[in-house]
Protein backbone atom coordinates (compact mmCIF):
# COMPACT_ATOMS: atom_id res chain seq x y z
CA UNK A 1 0.00 0.00 0.00
CA UNK A 2 1.63 3.49 -1.16
CA UNK A 3 -0.55 6.95 0.46
CA UNK A 4 0.47 10.21 -1.25
CA UNK A 5 -0.15 13.42 -0.49
CA UNK A 6 0.23 16.66 -2.92
CA UNK A 7 1.39 20.19 -1.54
CA UNK A 8 2.75 23.31 -3.21
CA UNK A 9 -0.60 24.36 -4.96
CA UNK A 10 -1.81 27.93 -4.94
CA UNK A 11 -2.78 31.07 -6.96
CA UNK A 12 -0.04 32.35 -9.83
CA UNK A 13 0.23 35.26 -12.54
CA UNK A 14 0.66 33.47 -15.92
CA UNK A 15 4.36 33.39 -16.69
CA UNK A 16 5.23 32.70 -12.81
CA UNK A 17 6.02 29.35 -11.58
CA UNK A 18 4.92 26.76 -8.68
CA UNK A 19 6.49 23.79 -7.44
CA UNK A 20 4.14 20.71 -6.42
CA UNK A 21 5.70 17.89 -4.26
CA UNK A 22 3.76 14.48 -3.52
CA UNK A 23 5.10 12.42 -0.10
CA UNK A 24 4.69 8.97 -0.22
CA UNK A 25 4.27 6.47 3.02
CA UNK A 26 5.70 2.94 2.62
CA UNK A 27 9.18 1.50 1.99
CA UNK A 28 8.64 0.38 -1.65
CA UNK A 29 8.46 4.16 -3.00
CA UNK A 30 11.65 3.66 -5.10
CA UNK A 31 10.34 0.53 -6.93
CA UNK A 32 7.38 2.53 -8.72
CA UNK A 33 7.23 4.96 -11.04
CA UNK A 34 5.52 7.95 -10.80
CA UNK A 35 3.15 9.88 -12.43
CA UNK A 36 1.69 13.72 -12.18
CA UNK A 37 -1.96 14.01 -13.86
CA UNK A 38 -4.36 17.11 -13.85
CA UNK A 39 -7.81 17.78 -14.29
CA UNK A 40 -10.10 20.44 -14.64
CA UNK A 41 -13.89 20.68 -14.35
CA UNK A 42 -16.04 18.28 -16.77
CA UNK A 43 -12.77 17.14 -18.62
CA UNK A 44 -11.28 13.87 -18.39
CA UNK A 45 -8.22 13.28 -16.13
CA UNK A 46 -4.97 13.74 -18.23
CA UNK A 47 -1.67 12.83 -18.46
CA UNK A 48 1.24 15.61 -17.30
CA UNK A 49 4.81 14.11 -16.87
CA UNK A 50 6.41 10.70 -15.50
CA UNK A 51 9.40 9.47 -14.06
CA UNK A 52 10.66 5.96 -14.02
CA UNK A 53 11.25 4.16 -11.01
CA UNK A 54 15.12 5.18 -11.04
CA UNK A 55 14.66 8.65 -11.56
CA UNK A 56 16.23 8.38 -14.97
CA UNK A 57 13.84 8.70 -17.68
CA UNK A 58 11.10 11.56 -17.39
CA UNK A 59 7.96 11.87 -20.15
CA UNK A 60 5.88 14.77 -20.85
CA UNK A 61 2.92 15.56 -22.18
CA UNK A 62 3.60 17.90 -25.41
CA UNK A 63 1.91 20.50 -23.18
CA UNK A 64 3.97 21.05 -20.70
CA UNK A 65 7.79 19.80 -22.22
CA UNK A 66 9.65 22.50 -22.03
CA UNK A 67 7.86 24.02 -18.95
CA UNK A 68 7.96 21.53 -16.41
CA UNK A 69 9.92 19.02 -15.29
CA UNK A 70 9.66 16.10 -12.52
CA UNK A 71 12.52 14.48 -10.13
CA UNK A 72 12.40 12.17 -7.53
CA UNK A 73 13.84 11.87 -3.89
CA UNK A 74 14.12 8.19 -3.36
CA UNK A 75 15.63 8.66 0.10
CA UNK A 76 12.81 10.97 1.08
CA UNK A 77 9.64 9.16 -1.06
CA UNK A 78 9.16 12.59 -3.00
CA UNK A 79 8.55 13.34 -6.25
CA UNK A 80 8.18 16.96 -7.37
CA UNK A 81 7.13 18.50 -10.21
CA UNK A 82 8.23 22.21 -11.16
CA UNK A 83 6.61 24.35 -13.22
CA UNK A 84 7.62 27.14 -15.19
CA UNK A 85 6.10 29.73 -17.35
CA UNK A 86 2.54 28.71 -16.18
CA UNK A 87 -0.37 29.53 -18.61
CA UNK A 88 -4.40 29.83 -17.71
CA UNK A 89 -4.77 26.38 -19.71
CA UNK A 90 -2.36 25.16 -17.17
CA UNK A 91 -4.77 25.72 -13.67
CA UNK A 92 -6.19 22.55 -12.71
CA UNK A 93 -6.37 19.69 -9.57
CA UNK A 94 -3.08 18.11 -9.93
CA UNK A 95 -2.61 14.55 -8.97
CA UNK A 96 0.76 12.40 -7.93
CA UNK A 97 -0.17 8.69 -9.01
CA UNK A 98 2.08 5.71 -8.21
CA UNK A 99 2.69 2.82 -11.10
CA UNK A 100 3.89 -0.63 -10.11
CA UNK A 101 5.16 -0.80 -13.68
CA UNK A 102 8.33 1.08 -12.85
CA UNK A 103 9.66 1.96 -16.25
CA UNK A 104 8.18 3.02 -19.97
CA UNK A 105 6.07 5.87 -20.77
CA UNK A 106 2.04 4.40 -19.08
CA UNK A 107 -0.10 7.46 -19.57
CA UNK A 108 -3.17 5.87 -19.16
CA UNK A 109 -5.39 6.61 -16.05
CA UNK A 110 -6.74 3.40 -15.20
CA UNK A 111 -2.94 1.42 -15.35
CA UNK A 112 -2.12 3.25 -12.22
CA UNK A 113 -1.64 1.64 -8.89
CA UNK A 114 -1.96 4.47 -6.07
CA UNK A 115 -3.30 8.36 -6.26
CA UNK A 116 -3.72 10.98 -4.34
CA UNK A 117 -6.03 13.24 -3.38
CA UNK A 118 -4.53 16.44 -5.34
CA UNK A 119 -3.61 20.18 -5.16
CA UNK A 120 -5.20 22.79 -6.71
CA UNK A 121 -2.94 25.03 -8.90
CA UNK A 122 -4.58 28.42 -10.35
CA UNK A 123 -3.16 30.74 -12.94
CA UNK A 124 -3.96 33.82 -13.41
CA UNK A 125 -4.58 36.29 -16.58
Amino acid sequence: QVQLVESGGGLVQAGGSLRLSCAASGRTFSSYAMGWFRQTPGKEREFVARITFNGRTTYYADSVKGRFTVSRDNAKNTVSLQMNSLLPEDTAVYYCAADRVATGRETRINAMDYWGKGTLVTVST
